[in-house]
């Protein structure tokens, strides 16, 4: 499809090299070595520098490493340091026509300044997600029940503020404005909130266990790592949302798609639109009751 395949690392070359041939050459036809895959490898290319400074460009001229200085990469080349300027340069290419691969967020993409440079094209951010899918999968059920009973907790909550509310303006002489005080005396009231106090801690006592196991099937020390206690994201999951345009466990799932595909993002929600969401499912519930379309 007249694509360009490079590799930019910021290891040296003998890591690099022995940790790309354990990797590809024992898949490789014999005649064909992990280089023969890109059209240029740089090393020790000091991201995130790499993409917003320019250092001296060496070419790799030996097996054990050495180099001599270079004003110009070329296609098949092998070099360390350099800049991401070059290699628009030597390959003729622009930000826009590249698509960026990486797994380390901080140093693959700098936050703050290589969205201009190099990044102007699609990123994309490749997350061992697969195994912590499984673990949300497998963890349904435990989510669920978790769920429910802070949803109980809630409610349970919610009667015992309206209550403290009526106390509340009880004393300073006003009424009480609340249903569920209305035919309570203070006494009454105190009681009622030192049972809904009690009803609160026990849940709490079956809450904060499983709130602590949630995620032990991904990390028992660190929990899903795209999650930040039960509803929130993580930090790296809004650097990913950020910062990638795409984002997948495997390299390998491109396999799936033809080199001229274009990925479209999904409809992007907001809070508000679980509503509308929700009265879809009623609306369709509806249908689905009465046969009607």
């Amino acid at each position: 499809a007249g694509k360009k395949l490079l590799l930019i690392t910021n290891s040296d070359y003998h890591y690099t090299n022995k940790m790309m041939k354990h990797s590809f050459n024992r898949f490789l036809p014999n005649d064909m070595g992990w280089r023969d895959l890109f059209d240029m490898v740089i090393i020790s290319a000091r991201k995130p520098e790499f993409f917003q400074m320019s250092h001296p460009l060496y070419e790799v001229v030996t097996g054990e490493g050495l180099m001599r200085p270079c004003f110009k990469a070329r296609k098949g080349g092998l070099y360390s340091g350099g800049s991401a300027q070059m290699v628009e340069n030597s390959l003729d290419i622009h930000g826009d026509e590249i698509l960026y691969v990486g797994d380390h967020i901080y140093t693959d993409i700098d936050l703050k300044n290589c969205i201009e440079t190099i990044m102007k094209g699609a990123k994309s951010s490749f997350s061992g997600v697969e195994p912590q899918y499984s673990a949300l999968i497998h963890s349904r059920d435990h989510r669920a029940t978790l769920i429910e009973l802070i949803n109980q907790k809630e409610v349970v909550g919610d009667l015992f503020n309206q209550l403290r509310l009526a106390l509340q303006r009880r004393n300073t002489g006003r009424p009480a404005q609340t249903l569920a005080a209305t035919n309570m005396d203070d006494q009454e009231l105190t009681e009622s909130m030192q049972k809904l106090l009690i009803v609160m801690q026990r849940l709490d006592e079956k809450i904060a266990p499983m709130l602590e196991a949630d995620g032990e099937l991904f990390s028992e020390r660190w929990g899903f790592l795209s999650r930040a206690g039960l509803w929130d994201k993580s930090h790296l999951m809004r650097q990913i949302e950020k910062y990638a345009d795409i984002y997948t466990s495997r390299v390998s799932n491109f396999l799936h798609y033809t080199p001229f595909m274009y990925f479209r993002s999904q409809e992007q929600t907001l809070a508000h639109d679980s509503y509308s969401h929700y009265q879809a499912q009623i609306n369709g519930s509806a249908v689905d009751s009465t046969g009607a379309y």
